[in-house]
């Protein structure tokens, strides 16, 4: 894994338009990043979405508030909205797949609420990642070019996580798949995480 002080480094030359994605092997590694993220972007004056599973907004939480951010003035002037994965994920799936206009509604409503005065937005999503864990490989990839494109013409951030225990089959071509959806993505190469022959 990128040593935590040159994540830090690389979240400060972050773009407002990235679109990154890690493949972690465990919780910590993940809520390492996502401090980073989240953190910095908070204490830059920026705002953030996390849309996660109800441990990991927890855990990033107890970080955020270890670090000294007011995380009860950031909800309520909404420079920072935590929402569960599952449950905003039902809010625009329609038999098991993205729905563009329900999915356009929902992001475009939080990232309306997030900007105020004309902030910047950084997002967490792991709903991609419930997708794929569950099999739905085809659903995942839709979603990942829906939220790339809103990406590029709403300028936020967005940081996308996968656990390295959900490539199971063919880990190699599922991984390219994940990757050539993304920008960049923030992990130890391939072989190392053990996803190569």
């Amino acid at each position: 894994m990128t040593r935590p002080d040159a994540i830090e480094v690389f979240w400060g030359e972050m773009s407002p338009c990235e679109h990154l994605a890690q493949i972690y092997q465990a919780d910590a590694d993940l809520l390492d990043t996502l401090e980073g993220f989240i953190a910095g972007g908070l204490e830059s004056g920026e705002s953030a979405i996390v849309i996660a599973t109800p441990g990991h907004r927890a855990n990033l939480e107890r970080r955020l508030r270890a670090r000294g951010l007011d995380l009860d003035a950031a909800k309520f002037e909404d420079r920072y909205i935590a929402l569960d994965a599952h449950h905003t994920l039902s809010l625009f799936m329609r038999n098991e797949w993205p729905e563009e206009k329900l999915f356009l509604e929902v992001v475009h409503g939080l990232l309306a609420r997030t900007r105020g005065q004309g902030r910047r937005v950084r997002a967490f999503g792991e709903m991609v990642a419930l997708l794929w864990a569950h099999g739905h490989r085809d659903a995942t990839i839709r979603l990942e070019h829906l939220w790339h494109g809103l990406c590029r013409t709403e300028s936020f951030a967005l940081f996308c996580a996968y656990p390295k225990s959900g490539f199971t089959q063919d880990a190699s071509v599922s991984l390219q798949e994940i990757c050539d959806t993304h920008s960049r993505v923030i992990s130890t190469p391939i072989d190392q995480v053990g996803l190569a022959n």
